[in-house]
């Protein structure tokens, strides 16, 4: 009996010094984590912080013919900037979710439209913005189903510095708190 072939492609896309890189890298990790084939990109602007900043991940269980994403079913934009340019490599039936303390005008709303104030979250519940790209991510898991939660885990211990894991953790559970408040 043969597998349903699944490819995903996913954009986490924001500015730079928000962590978009490391948590294309954590789901990528988590992919891999989950035996699936993956390739994860990335692109910035010329400033590391506050330019432009993108993480792609293609993730498949079969063989990865083209590393890039270009026709995204999963977009996760944490600025206005990012979702303006963006938006239109959506697929039709793809999911958006957008940082609404950040992205205040969307083009397109459709039934797969999620739109949370993460950075406003992750500072009154977690005390800093700084794990809201694990907060995000972890919403992005949950409400996607493109990894399994424990692979995200571990995928996230092996990613961030051991002083900053218990904060990660804590992060990546109000961000699968949040999907399901968000799903009902």
């Amino acid at each position: 009996m043969s597998k349903k072939k699944m490819i995903k492609e996913v954009r986490f896309s924001g500015s730079g010094g928000q962590g978009l890189i490391l948590a294309g890298i954590i789901l990528a990790r988590a992919a891999v984590e989950d035996g699936l084939n993956v390739t994860q990109t990335q692109s910035y602007g010329p400033e590391s912080r506050g330019g432009y900043s993108r993480a792609d991940v293609v993730i498949s269980n079969e063989d990865i013919n083209y590393p890039e994403a270009t026709n995204l079913d999963i977009l996760l934009s944490l600025t206005q900037e990012a979702c303006d340019k963006y938006i239109f490599d959506l697929k039709r039936d793809g999911v958006l979710i957008c940082d609404t303390s950040h992205v205040k005008n969307i083009s397109i709303i459709n039934d797969n439209t999620y739109e949370v104030p993460f950075t406003e979250i992750a500072q009154k519940e977690l005390g800093s913005e700084i794990p809201t790209n694990i907060l995000s991510l972890a919403f992005v898991v949950k409400v996607t189903n493109i990894v399994n939660e424990k692979s995200l885990e571990t995928a996230i211990r092996a990613s961030v510095r051991p002083a900053f894991i218990d904060l990660n953790i804590k992060a990546m559970k109000l961000g699968f708190k949040l999907a399901k408040e968000y799903q009902l």
